[in-house]
């Protein structure tokens, strides 16, 4: 297989991969919107709302090393049309539950869309199984761009569909769940259908018969600068949910009067920072290198940090924080995730991956929950000066990958 063969392949994986990311976000976007409301009205206290954005980040923590497990068996087509299928079994146990009106089943299946996620996630290492290293960091921003559509398009569905969910019979509350059920078909049938050849597989066949470092694709193991990366994509991830998760309380005491329009606003320019700006990261990956990347995500983070401890009394202060903390955890996260696949030999990819996504995953649930205790002690500003520390020892560590 000659170069131009593989690049051709490449452009195509990149291509379904970004597509698959919009069909597959609709059905998160929706979970993350309507998870709360769902768990609160089944459950009848307000207190239990929680568990359902719980839910989803447990379930993507369980099923991310045994998807990637699957991928290193079978390739990148078998794990994300499975990480599907666990979406559609997960959406029609929600709806179940929600007509039976019972909790503990809607948390069941709250895990296993979560559990599709977790094949989300798998997607932008994906896009880097093929990827020359002049292309890598663009073409994982690319793919985890393609988040935002679906991320953005799950919650507007809300209101149209209910309507569809009242013509349907669905019940209340469920009604956009008969979009993300045909966004996941689709999705399901797309990696089916035109993920081939399968990108890891193929990375593998090239690494076994020699051919990989003629097609420019990776295959040398650095354990150090893959631990570093592992530890550098998950603080920076617990920095980024312990804060976000946190913000919306504290501006409903900032601005009680206009608490939807402000937490709004704020969230959705924090969405626009993670996501928005991931390709324009990925080229200063391919361009100044990974851990230069990772450096500038630290130091977008910590201003966002500073920003907000010395002036959390300010909206307009918290809302650049939240903006200039999703493009530090966009620049350390990409750059990050290209980091560990070049450190890592084809045979080994697959199960760092995973490890990467539980690891993130589980310590930003923890975190998350953390953040509220914190909160209660000291406040938003001293929130934002602990979270700093996690910043300082990822900034601390770079040269210890370098040498690596």
């Amino acid at each position: 297989m000659d170069p131009v063969a593989v690049a051709r392949i490449q452009r195509r994986t990149v291509t379904v991969l970004a597509a698959g990311q919009v069909l597959g976000g609709i059905a998160f976007g929706a979970t993350v919107s309507l998870g709360a409301l769902l768990a609160a009205d089944l459950s009848g206290q307000e207190a239990l709302s929680g568990l359902a954005t719980a839910s989803v980040t447990l379930g993507a923590s369980l099923c991310a090393i045994p998807l990637a497990r699957m991928a290193a068996r079978r390739g990148r087509r078998v794990a994300l049309t499975l990480g599907n299928l666990f979406a559609l079994i997960g959406i029609g146990i929600v709806i179940t539950a929600a007509a039976v009106r019972s909790f503990p089943l809607l948390i069941v299946g709250v895990v296993l869309i979560g559990a599709g996620n977790a094949g989300n996630l798998q997607s932008r290492f994906a896009a880097t199984d093929l990827a020359p290293a002049a292309r890598r960091g663009r073409d994982l921003g690319t793919v985890v761009w393609a988040t935002t559509v679906g991320g953005v398009v799950g919650p507007l569905l809300l209101t149209p569909g209910e309507a569809v969910g009242a013509a349907l019979r669905m019940p209340p509350l469920t009604g956009s769940y008969a979009f993300s059920i045909v966004a996941q078909l689709i999705a399901f049938a797309l990696y089916l259908a035109a993920l081939r050849p399968d990108p890891l597989l193929l990375a593998q066949r090239l690494a076994r018969s020699g051919d990989a470092q003629r097609e420019h694709i990776d295959d040398l193991d650095r354990p150090v600068a893959a631990r570093y990366a592992v530890f550098a994509v998950a603080g920076s991830h617990v920095v980024m949910a312990s804060v976000m998760a946190m913000t919306p309380i504290h501006l409903a005491h900032l601005a009680p009067e206009h608490v939807t329009l402000v937490v709004g606003t704020t969230i959705a320019l924090h969405v626009f920072g993670m996501y928005g700006l991931s390709p324009v990261f990925g080229v200063l990956a391919d361009r100044w290198g990974r851990i230069a990347t990772i450096l500038l995500g630290q130091a977008l983070l910590a201003v966002s940090l500073i920003v907000a401890a010395t002036m959390p009394d300010s909206q307009w202060a918290v809302l650049v924080a939240l903006f200039l903390l999703g493009a530090g955890w966009s620049a350390a996260t990409v750059s990050g995730a290209a980091l560990l696949t070049e450190s890592s030999p084809t045979s080994l990819r697959p199960r760092r991956q995973g490890l990467s996504d539980t690891i993130m995953t589980f310590s930003a649930a923890v975190g998350a929950v953390l953040a509220g205790v914190v909160l209660s002690q000291i406040g938003y500003g001293g929130l934002a000066l602990v979270a700093l520390v996690l910043v300082v020892a990822v900034t601390v560590l770079s040269p210890y990958a370098r040498r690596g």
